[in-house]
């Protein structure tokens, strides 16, 4: 199989791109988010017609958050677009005329890091992107780990504190309430409101006052020196790691890739992040430790693997 399109379904806008075997994009189209659930389904379409005018395509793939079936689909449950059941595929093979592949982001994204990213090389990965929730993905000697039903490496809401805060899913206590992009915005407030003193260039970023701080501020000072920032990345980081060190127990990867808005800081989240995860891996005087590496592909990467999944077949 040849070229194909690659969709990132995003909360504010859609992306569409021409993926060669190579993985790299040849042309892209970008169109907003609508606000009902056909209103995506049609703007889906129109941006695969769209981006795909001079070219021969062979198949779509389609990266979209929430729980997709075994079958690669059905959208089971998708938060942010209220897609309860929804048949993707065959809505959008209907309006295109081209096979689809329908995968959960998290997962595509994985994919595409193990394909064409950080993670070449590598047979057995697990991916975390630690961006406004946490996401990820499972590779196991080289193909993608979906699960009997299809909604394996939902990482962000394993549970790591009994009776913990509130996740948006409705349990307390998940994973991504302690590391991710509202964490960090969490820890930067609470210690700002508790030593001001030291969060003077944080503050100073935003509107003086801790509930104006948002994560753009806290890289910012964090990379000045501001100590209440750096505290912040360091809180999320001892999370972040002890779950790798978690997840290293159960599937023993040779690599872990972290992904994500988050490790767009580079090592001032993972250097303290592979600190933490050998502090706790069970046995790590004695075992050998997975690396712990950095995304390469950004933002491309859900797009990039849904593409390349959908030329899988």
């Amino acid at each position: 199989m040849g070229l194909t399109i690659g969709v990132d379904i995003g909360g504010t806008k859609i992306a569409a791109g021409v993926v060669d075997e190579e993985g790299s994009i040849l042309a892209t189209c970008k169109v907003p988010t609508p606000g009902t659930p056909e209103g995506v389904v049609d703007a889906i379409a129109d941006a695969v017609r769209t981006v795909s005018e001079g070219f021969e395509v062979d198949a779509v793939g389609i990266g979209a958050a929430g729980y997709v079936d075994d079958k690669r689909a059905t959208v089971l449950f998708a938060p942010n677009i209220n897609w309860r059941h929804e048949a993707l595929k065959d809505k959008v093979e209907q309006r295109v005329g081209l096979p689809v592949v329908v995968e959960n982001d998290a997962n595509a994204a994985a994919w595409g890091e193990y394909r064409f990213g950080a993670g070449q090389g590598h047979d057995d990965v697990v991916c975390i992107t630690l961006g406004t929730g946490l996401g990820g993905g499972i590779i196991i000697g080289g193909k993608l780990h979906r699960g009997r039903f299809g909604v394996a490496a939902e990482f962000g809401h394993i549970r790591v504190v009994p009776d913990g805060l509130l996740c948006g899913c409705g349990s307390q206590g998940c994973w991504e309430q302690y590391a991710s992009g509202r964490a960090l915005v969490r820890y930067a407030r609470q210690r700002a409101q508790a030593t001001p003193e030291n969060a003077a260039v944080l503050l100073g970023l935003g509107d003086g006052t801790p509930e104006g701080i948002e994560g753009k501020h806290i890289s910012d000072a964090a990379r000045q020196g501001d100590p209440v920032a750096i505290d912040s990345f360091r809180e999320l980081a001892r999370w972040a790691g002890a779950g790798l060190a978690d997840l290293a127990s159960l599937f023993d990867p040779s690599a872990f890739i972290v992904g994500g808005g988050v490790s767009d800081e580079g090592d001032l989240v993972l250097d303290p992040i592979r600190k933490s995860f050998r502090r706790w891996l069970v046995g790590g005087r004695w075992r050998p430790h997975a690396q712990v590496l950095a995304a390469q592909l950004g933002g491309r990467a859900g797009l990039v693997g849904a593409a390349d999944l959908a030329r899988q077949g």
